[in-house]
């Protein structure tokens, strides 16, 4: 008889009371493994999606560097190269942000195009000194004049937008994947071992070796063994939505490949707004700063490049290059906006899973012929429902639920945070730079959020904002209309520099 057993029912048995431990060790080990295995799947999403998107922005960065540099090269020759590192920075925070850098992007590209309106101030006016203060009083006017055409409001909307939903979206996955990682990694309590071993391994002591748990018996102790990791799911789901709804501004308003694809002909376009209009900009300037020290000697007039009266050859969107993602950003979105919606309820759905694992349970067909903790007969008791307090009367594990599991918790807060960023993302915001001095504002410095672009709230809606036109239309480099008013010596000299300026 089994009156020494201290998990199994005390009748006929083979089993000692060091069997019973042994194999509740065994019973651990195999339900350790089940919930690892059950939650690969969620797991490798978050790994191999990460590993895909960061891959593609980061190699999308490095293409937009290195098609500026070659169309500016060939286009301004010596003029860029002796002025590239502006455009060097711009990349380089642009990289510095994506991978978490504390980089305030409107500031970092205000800062772009004052010293990019301070180079080209002192190529289109040669024949002037400036000193550092003179300098400095010339970036000032960048808002003011628009030298540079419409283009810096534009793309200034576009990249921090962009740049805000991608960063965001990546952290995203960063965090599903450390989440899933840690959850997926359970240590049972006591309480639990006892039920797991008593479900899987008395059968055995009983005599009863090919007779399986009923699938209502392995569901309640499944419920009570994994009752806080059911309790991550509200939280799960909602960081699930918000990710696949900034997935949504990622293929619409917020599509970092067609901000950045085109940047050097946007660039390129506003070099040409401010060639076209440096008379009138030099004027305002000399108005506002003053008027400029003659250079000590005149610099020599060279002939203009040959290739200064050629056009660049307009974006065609057709001929995106794929990266080492192998593929684009729109096939990326699709294919996780799929798996993402797999895994929402993925941890309450746990038991279920695990329950119908045919070399688990006898299945839902044969519930007369199963083992129900006693005996092989159909399993009486009721089904508990998902979560912690609804284990209280769970019939099969000792559950309590006063002690809500302090790991769990935190997940469910590293999931909150990133939600609330992810909201923020969808939104146009950056929640790493709020304004301080106005706290009833609520937008961040990278809200990108113009003339109504972008909801004023977090919704769970499907409507996308406008995207702003991205105004792709072809460059013309010839340096024409330089103003006819100009001094004939100064002429010689805008013509030699406006091509070649840009760095």
């Amino acid at each position: 008889m089994g009156e020494h057993l201290r998990i199994c029912p005390q009748e006929y048995t083979c089993c000692t009371t060091e069997m019973e431990d042994k194999l509740s060790q065994q019973s651990k080990l195999e339900f350790e493994n089940l919930v690892e295995e059950t939650s690969h799947f969620v797991r490798t999403t978050f790994v191999s999606r990460h590993k895909k998107f960061d891959e593609f922005f980061r190699e999308l960065l490095e293409n937009a560097e290195k098609s500026l540099n070659d169309m500016f090269v060939r286009t301004y020759g010596m003029l860029y190269m002796q002025n590239s590192e502006v455009f060097q920075d711009l990349f380089t925070e642009l990289k510095r942000y994506y991978t978490g850098g504390n980089v305030n992007l409107e500031e970092m590209l205000n800062d772009f195009w004052a010293r990019l309106l301070e180079r080209m101030f002192q190529l289109i006016n040669p024949q002037y000194h400036f000193s550092e203060d003179y300098l400095e009083c010339v970036s000032k006017y960048t808002d003011q004049l628009k030298p540079f055409g419409d283009v810096p409001r534009k793309l200034k909307i576009q990249v921090t937008r962009a740049f805000i939903a991608a960063r965001t979206f990546v952290q995203g996955l960063t965090v599903g994947r450390e989440v899933a990682n840690r959850v997926s990694k359970v240590s049972p309590t006591p309480g639990c071992i006892r039920a797991l071993m008593k479900m899987l391994y008395c059968p055995y002591c009983r005599g009863l070796p090919t007779v399986r748990p009923c699938n209502n018996y392995c569901l309640n102790v499944m419920k009570g063994c994994l009752a806080n990791q059911a309790d991550l799911d509200t939280e799960w789901n909602l960081f699930i939505d918000a990710m696949l709804l900034v997935a949504e501004r990622l293929e619409g308003p917020f599509n970092i490949e067609s901000v950045m694809d085109p940047i050097d002909v946007k660039i390129s376009e506003a070099i040409m707004n401010m060639q076209e209009n440096s008379m009138q900009v030099s004027a305002k300037v000399f108005q506002g700063c003053g008027q400029p020290k003659p250079a000590p000697a005149l610099r020599s007039a060279r002939s203009a490049p040959e290739n200064f009266n050629t056009r660049f050859r307009p974006y065609n969107p057709e001929e995106r290059p794929t990266t080492a993602a192998g593929t684009s950003l729109d096939r990326l979105v699709t294919d996780i906006k799929e798996k993402l919606k797999l895994s929402k309820k993925v941890w309450s759905a746990l038991p279920y899973t695990i329950c119908k694992d045919e070399s688990v349970t006898a299945g839902t067909s044969n519930e007369e012929e199963c083992w129900n903790g006693h005996s092989k007969a159909r399993y009486l008791p009721e089904i508990m429902n998902d979560g912690l307090t609804n284990q209280i009367n769970n019939p099969e594990v000792d559950v309590d639920i006063t002690r809500p599991d302090t790991f769990i918790r935190q997940q469910i807060m590293a999931l909150r945070v990133m939600t609330n960023k992810l909201k923020n993302a969808y939104n146009g915001n950056d929640v790493n730079f709020q304004d301080t001095s106005d706290e009833s504002s609520g937008s961040g410095s990278g809200s990108g959020c113009m003339d109504d672009v972008c909801p004023t709230e977090f919704e769970f809606v499907t409507t996308e904002a406008p995207a702003v036109d991205p105004d792709r239309r072809e460059v013309d480099s010839s340096a024409t209309q330089l103003g006819h008013s100009l001094l004939s010596g100064s002429l010689v000299c805008v013509v030699l520099a406006l091509p070649r300026l840009c760095r």
